[in-house]
C-alpha cells in the first residue's frame, strides 16, 4: 500500500506527536508498506533549527517544507506559521501521486482538511488522527470566540474532515463524545490513547543519579513538569505552590520541555526570584529515561475546558518509570479514570485548579513518605497502554484498506 502520513513535526524533532507518528511510519515501512512523510523544516520548539527539505529514513520517504518560522511570541506569528506551512503542503499535494490510504494529525490545526480533500479527489482513504481538537481547542483557550466568521468557517472545515475520513481515532471517550456531538456516526470513530514508547522509556536509576547529579538535584524531591507549556494545561496552581515553598530547599520544582507558556515559567521565577524552580529544555529520546525517572512526583495538568480537547499523554511515560502522580484539573476525565483503574499501583493524588493547599499538603505528605522509585518497578502498571499492544490496533485501522 501507498500510504502518505500528513504533520508538521516528524522524525527527529522531539515533541510528542513527531515521536508517535515516526514510530507509526517506521512500523508501516517494516511492514512493506511505501510510506511518505510531509512535514515541516523547522523544528517545533526551536525554528531556527532546520531540517533537510527531504530524506530516505528508514525506508520513509520524508518531503519537509518551510513556513515563516515567526516563533510563538505572538498568536498572529504563529497564525501565519501555520497558513505558510499549510499553503506550501497544498501545493505539494497537487504533485504527489494517488495513495491508498492518507493519515492526517492535527499539527498545524486542521491540515486534516488537507488530507480529507486530497482524498476526495484522488479516491483514496482518509483517516484522521485527532491529536487534538480544533477550533474547539481554541475557542476554549480564547483565542477564538465562538460566534465569531473565522470560528464558524473553521468548524465548517473540521466537520469537512470529520465526514470524509473512513476512520477517525479519538484518544479518549471524552474526545469521541465531542465528535459525536458534531453529527459523526461513532461507527467509524475508534477509541485508542497513545502509547508509552515502550523501546526508549524506563525507570533508569543510573540515569536517574546522573541526570539528578547534572542539574544539582542530589538529595532533593524532585516534583516535575515534563512536556508541552501551553494554555491548555494552566500551571498557575503549581506556580504558586512552588512558590510557597520557596524556604523549603530540599524540594525543586522542575519543568522540563517547552511551547508558549515556557516563557512565563522563566519570568515567574525570575521576577519573584525562586531558586527552586529549574527550567530545561526538552530532553533528546535517549535521555528520556534518565530525565523521567529522575523525579519523585510528576504533575499532570489540564484546564477545565479542555477535557476531550485535549489529551495528557504524557501520563503513558510515567506509567513507564512507575512515578507517583499528582493531577491538577477537573473530574472527571481521562487522567482520573486512569487513576481509578490502576487501583492503589501507584500513589496518585488530585487537586483543582486553585487549590494550593491541596498541592503543597500533598507534596508535604508524599515527601515524608519517599516514596519515589529509588529501586524502579519490576513491572509498569497499567499495560493496556503500551506500544505493543495499541500500535499494532493503529496499524491494522489503517491496513484495513484496500490497495489499489
Amino acid at each position: 500500500m501507498r500510504i502518505l502520513l500528513l504533520n508538521q513535526t516528524f522524525h527527529p524533532d522531539v515533541v510528542a506527536t513527531s515521536q508517535y507518528l515516526s514510530e507509526l511510519a517506521v512500523t508501516l515501512a517494516e511492514r512493506g508498506h511505501q510510506v511518505t512523510v510531509i512535514s515541516g523544516r523547522r523544528a517545533y520548539d526551536n525554528p531556527e533549527r532546520i531540517f533537510p527539505k527531504s530524506e530516505t529514513w528508514r525506508g520513509i520517504q520524508i518531503i519537509r517544507l518551510g513556513s515563516l518560522g515567526l516563533g510563538k511570541g505572538a498568536k498572529w506569528k504563529r497564525a501565519f506559521d501555520f497558513a505558510s506551512f499549510m499553503a506550501l503542503c497544498c501545493l505539494r499535494l497537487l504533485l504527489l501521486p494517488r495513495q491508498d490510504a492518507v493519515l492526517a494529525l492535527t499539527s498545524p490545526p486542521l491540515i486534516s482538511s488537507l488530507g480529507a480533500l486530497f482524498c476526495k479527489v484522488r479516491s483514496s482513504h482518509f483517516f484522521y488522527w485527532v491529536m487534538d481538537f480544533n477550533p474547539d481547542e481554541a475557542i476554549a483557550a480564547g483565542w477564538l470566540r465562538k460566534d465569531s466568521l473565522m470560528a464558524k468557517m473553521l468548524d465548517t472545515i473540521s466537520r469537512f474532515s470529520l465526514r470524509e475520513a473512513k476512520g477517525i481515532i479519538a484518544l479518549d471517550r471524552f474526545m469521541r463524545d465531542r465528535i459525536v456531538a458534531k453529527g459523526i456516526s461513532e461507527a467509524k470513530i475508534v477509541v485508542m490513547p497513545p502509547w508509552s514508547q515502550d523501546c526508549d522509556v524506563r525507570f533508569d536509576a543510573a540515569g536517574r543519579a546522573r541526570f539528578r547529579k547534572l542539574h544539582g538535584l542530589e538529595n532533593k524531591f524532585v516534583v516535575m513538569y515534563s512536556g508541552n507549556h501551553s494554555p491548555c494545561h494552566p500551571l498557575d496552581t503549581v506556580l504558586m505552590a512552588a512558590e510557597s515553598l520557596r524556604g523549603n530547599q530540599d524540594i525543586a520544582f522542575l519543568f522540563v520541555g517547552g511551547g508558549s507558556q515556557f516563557g512565563q515559567v522563566k519570568r515567574f521565577a525570575h521576577e519573584r526570584s525562586l531558586s527552586n524552580i529549574i527550567c530545561l529544555p526538552y530532553q533528546p529520546m535517549k535521555e528520556l529515561s534518565g530525565s523521567l525517572s529522575a523525579a519523585d512526583l510528576h504533575l499532570v495538568v489540564m484546564g477545565d475546558p479542555f477535557v476531550g480537547l485535549v489529551h495528557p499523554c504524557k501520563v503513558y511515560n510515567i506509567l513507564r518509570v512507575g512515578s507517583p502522580m499528582l493531577y491538577i484539573g477537573p473530574q472527571p476525565s481521562h487522567v482520573s479514570e486512569v487513576f481509578d483503574a490502576l487501583n492503589g499501583e501507584l500513589p496518585c493524588g488530585s487537586a483543582r485548579h486553585g487549590e494550593v493547599d491541596r498541592v503543597v499538603d500533598y507534596i508535604g505528605k508524599l515527601k515524608s513518605k519517599m516514596v519515589h522509585p529509588e529501586g524502579g518497578r519490576s513491572a509498569p502498571p497499567a499495560p493496556q497502554f503500551s506500544r505493543e499492544i495499541l500500535l499494532p490496533k493503529l496499524v491494522a485501522t489503517l491496513e484495513s484498506t484496500p490497495a489499489s
